[in-house]
């Protein structure tokens, strides 16, 4: 068996699903609309430049999830998937991760991401396995609003990939293949540490990397 992670913004889909939330939030006028879309952008500005903390972040985005009920919560979510996710989940994508599952390799998106937000859009690839940053939840499903874990974000992304397959028994060295499919230069960790690096729809600082170390380059899609 074969190991193939793919990150999600911008190398599965089209669009950062973490922002893309906030700015529909915003739509919805379940936020103040000033306030929260300034946070919103100026961290969406941190990670492009890859100057992010992603504690900071996160506490702010589970902050904002704790403020509602989990039954409105999920019902925004759906909306947000039928408006905004679905359309943007296009057919290259899509065939991509099919192949590496009809290959029988062990499927995974990683995504600094956080799972309320992503564990829909997995599901919709039809993807079992999901590492994404963890919000803290009550017994009964609730957000708290504070950070469970390692933010899957850097070198985080190394951590939480040898975590979950530590939990399965399957190391990385265990694959002989390994690969992994990112848009960022934030993932070149972990894009650093598997057999098959791939530089999907790259930002200027991975295309750079990736044509200095001889990765292959892979358009899934027009910017």
């Amino acid at each position: 068996m074969n190991l193939t992670l793919f990150d999600l913004d911008h190398t599965l889909l089209p669009l950062d699903s973490d922002y893309e939330w906030g700015q529909f939030l915003v739509r919805i006028d379940a936020v103040d609309p000033v306030a929260f879309a300034k946070c919103n952008a100026d961290f969406f500005a941190q990670y492009q430049a890859g100057t992010l903390n992603p504690v900071v972040y996160l506490e702010f985005a589970f902050g904002t999830l704790a403020r509602f009920p989990r039954k409105q919560l999920d019902n925004w979510h759906l909306q947000f998937m039928n408006e905004i996710i679905y359309p943007a989940m296009l057919p290259a994508a899509r065939n991509l991760v099919k192949r590496h599952q009809q290959a029988g390799d062990l499927v995974a998106i990683i995504t600094a991401t956080n799972r309320f937000v992503t564990a829909p859009i997995a599901k919709a690839f039809d993807v079992e396995h999901l590492i994404a940053a963890e919000p803290e939840v009550t017994a009964s499903g609730e957000i708290t609003g504070k950070l469970s874990g390692t933010p899957p974000y850097g070198e985080g992304k190394v951590i939480n990939t040898r975590e979950w397959l530590a939990a399965m028994g399957k190391p990385l060295h265990s694959f002989e293949r390994s690969t992994f499919y990112s848009d960022s230069q934030n993932d070149i960790p972990l894009l650093s540490i598997v057999t098959h690096p791939v530089a999907t729809n790259p930002n200027a600082r991975l295309q750079a990397h990736a044509k200095a170390h001889g990765w292959p380059i892979m358009k899934l899609f027009d910017d």
